[in-house]
């Protein structure tokens, strides 16, 4: 990987700023109760512009496991989600994939889908990220194991009956 200069890559890139933080949190901001709020919020940043580019996370699976939490990127969606203060007054600390896994209550796989490189490749666009985000905040975590316990109750009387 060659480094070059910020003002080069300004000349070639496609680079968008991501707006300050405040550093006050804003009065009457809503609480975002849950995994799903706190999706939702994150995609409808992310809707604002959903034509803009970001930068994905570098393979995180050949990050040691012991430093996959501290993984960042500047000008990655996490970078937006920190920006917002709404999602720092609820608790968003950083932009690292292992704040992104505690805050919005995200798996290591629907982050790593989400997030890196391998998956995506090395750019997202915002509106297309959000709408992978609402999926994720629709899905209900834990209902594939009562589906699969119905599942084996349904099974195990015809599978007694066959052995029997």
């Amino acid at each position: 990987m060659e480094h070059q200069p910020l003002r080069h890559i300004r000349d070639i890139a496609d680079i968008g700023t991501v707006p300050p933080l405040l550093e006050e949190p804003l009065l009457g901001e809503p609480l975002l109760e849950g995994r799903r709020a706190r999706l939702e919020r994150f995609a409808e940043i992310l809707d604002r512009e959903p034509e803009r580019s970001f930068l994905t996370l570098e393979e995180i699976e050949f990050v040691p496991r012991g430093m996959r939490a501290g993984i960042r990127a500047d000008n990655s969606p996490l970078a937006l989600a920190a920006a917002d203060p709404i999602l720092r007054a609820n608790g968003l600390a950083d932009d690292t994939f292992g704040e992104a896994r505690r805050f919005f209550g995200l798996s290591t796989g629907e982050a790593h889908h989400l997030l890196c490189s391998c998956v995506n490749g090395r750019t997202v666009k915002a509106g297309p990220t959000a709408k992978r985000l609402r999926r994720l905040a629709a899905r209900r975590p834990g209902l594939w194991l009562a589906y699969a316990c119905a599942a084996g109750l349904v099974a195990l009387p015809g599978t007694l009956l066959l052995l029997g």
